[in-house]
């Protein structure tokens, strides 16, 4: 996903370029929806989807969440000129930088899919969706693991983990063919304590499969999910203390 970071130029205009992939694959979208959809005991809530991409995962979610207001925000103006196509409201918002575009307390639930593991400072990025959220308010976040189950076999074979990059120009030492920008990485343990010590309380953590993974591994992959630790990509629900 592509809200990105403040201050790198270079940066930036990586994640202005089209080529670099914004969308992140359907059932870890529709796993993280079920999630919020349950969450939420009320309707007519406002929904953040925060670096939203294409839109392509807000639009997945959309019809679990009816009667919500959805509104996608990213920094890309590609990827909003694309998010258009598919949500009724997208607006261009930073987590650094001027903010995001939205009052103290006004937001009830926020998705952050697949964002966190872009970020130059995602301390500041959490803050602030702190300052939106209302008390109570839902953090609906994934991303991917590092601790995967196939990432613990390729560092003891010495193969750089799939999801690290080295390079904004090439993939080097890792299966996989695409550079996406990736700075930092999470284990569902290091992802529990950050969140916790930015003033929420974790709720629940939940598994998700990688679309990437090789066709024949995809069983082991789903199998992965019923123990998060182990997922290719975590799915984390907090509330805002």
């Amino acid at each position: 996903m592509t809200t990105a970071p403040a201050e790198p130029r270079d940066l930036r205009d990586f994640y202005e370029d089209p080529a670099v992939p914004v969308a992140s694959g359907t059932p870890r979208s529709l796993r993280q929806a079920r999630m919020l959809a349950a969450a939420l005991s009320e309707p007519a809530r406002t929904i953040l989807d925060i670096g939203c991409g294409d839109g392509t995962a807000a639009a997945t979610a959309a019809p679990l969440l009816p009667g919500h207001r959805l509104v996608g925000v990213d920094w890309s103006q590609d990827a909003l000129r694309r998010a258009r196509t598919r949500l009724p409201h997208a607006v261009r918002g930073e987590l650094t930088g001027g903010g995001l575009p939205f009052g103290t307390e006004s937001i009830d639930a926020v998705l952050f899919s697949e964002v966190i593991e872009h970020l130059v400072d995602p301390d500041s990025a959490l803050d602030e969706i702190r300052r939106v959220l209302r008390p109570g308010g839902h953090l609906m976040l994934s991303t991917p693991n590092l601790a995967a189950w196939y990432n613990r076999a390729l560092l003891l074979a010495g193969v750089q983990p799939v999801f690290s990059e080295v390079s904004l120009r090439a993939v080097h030492g890792r299966p996989g063919r695409e550079v996406v920008g990736h700075l930092r990485l999470y284990t569902a343990r290091a992802l529990r304590e950050f969140v916790a010590a930015a003033g929420f309380t974790v709720v629940r953590l939940e598994g998700a499969p990688f679309h990437g993974v090789p066709r024949p591994l995809r069983p082991l992959d789903r199998l992965a999910c019923h123990r998060p630790s182990l997922a290719s990509i975590l799915l984390l629900h907090a509330r805002k203390t």
